[in-house]
């Protein structure tokens, strides 16, 4: 299957919709954004539409808009975290996350991270991609492949051309498929190896006057070293050779702690790896999900997880063997 030449994907015409519905359909997939139509009238030329296949899912989004724009409060709005695997069907559209800015022409593939502001430029033109939504925990929990976001593949790499082959393989295969949890896996995978950073890492010492640039790589710190048990607000601030008082002062201008963050993205790993367990069938328990996310005490694990997602741990392996 041709992506870029998929009917389901590239209808022989696209239908106007109204403004509102088009708005409330992508935010009901991807979460909260912020589109802005162009001054000749509230209609959008194209789709936001879920589709889910191989226990996966994709926000299939086309539109003639100005931009759609994720800011922090958009960020603070939402309890999921994933990594958006783009790949641009028809049109183009310009995208600006950090310091990077990228223009995806046709079959390009770009990876966005879903809790840093984020803008699409379209300018009126009509663009069409789709996106795959990776569990951004379940991605960055092998801290061994260190990969890059906002930084695009061309059509013709061959990790881009990779990319397009399992997604199309993925869109074919059933949930109940017995090769669909591989399939996952492998799409976790390859998907690191395409966008492995060549970067080495940066420097640390250059971050002591900006608390926001302090917040990137304390976040960027926390994603590559989440399981390991030497990880703290100590652990953290050693490691940008700051004092831990300033570091608990950066934090406390967002209203939360280091360790609330810490625990809360250990919990939704945790969450992933719970959700899988049934499908994989690998017998795994509670407690040995709560150990491979960096927990080391079971019943402060329990109840965390309860007072983050209003449900037990077991609660929720009991509902995914229903």
């Amino acid at each position: 299957m041709d992506l870029v030449q998929h009917k389901t994907l590239v209808p022989e015409a696209w239908a106007p919709v109204s403004y509102d519905q088009w708005t409330d359909d992508l935010r009901s997939i991807c979460g909260n954004f912020n589109p802005k139509t162009m001054e000749r009238g509230d209609n959008v030329l194209g789709a936001a539409r879920r589709i889910d296949v191989c226990g996966m899912e994709f926000a299939h989004v086309s539109n003639d808009l100005e931009y759609v724009r994720r800011g922090w409060d958009d960020i603070r709005r939402d309890p999921k975290e994933h990594l958006f695997l783009i790949v641009q069907i028809e049109g183009s559209c310009g995208l600006e996350q950090g310091d990077r800015q990228n223009v995806l022409d046709v079959g390009e593939c770009i990876l966005v991270d879903s809790t840093r502001p984020t803008t699409f430029h379209f300018g009126g033109h009509f663009s069409n991609h789709i996106s795959l939504h990776l569990p951004r925990q379940m991605m960055y929990s092998d801290s061994r492949i260190h990969f890059d976001v906002a930084r695009k593949l061309f059509a013709y790499d061959p990790m881009a051309q990779m990319l397009h082959a399992l997604i199309a393989k993925i869109m074919t295969t059933a949930e109940s498929d017995s090769a669909s949890p591989h399939l996952r896996q492998l799409m976790f995978t390859a998907t690191r190896q395409a966008f492995h950073s060549s970067r080495e890492t940066e420097p640390l010492h250059a971050l002591h006057d900006s608390a926001s640039k302090r917040l990137q790589m304390v976040d960027m710190l926390i994603d590559r070293h989440l399981t390991e048990n030497d990880l703290s607000a100590r652990w953290l601030a050693t490691r940008l050779g700051v004092s831990i008082r300033t570091l608990q002062q950066d934090f406390q201008g967002m209203g939360v702690t280091c360790t609330t963050i810490i625990r809360d993205k250990r919990l939704r790993l945790a969450k992933e790896k719970i959700e899988q367990l049934k499908e994989q069938k690998s017998g795994g328990t509670i407690a040995e999900v709560a150990y491979s996310a960096g927990f080391n005490d079971i019943s402060y694990f329990n109840r965390s997880f309860k007072e983050l997602f209003d449900c037990a741990p077991t609660d929720l392996l009991k509902g995914a063997e229903r």
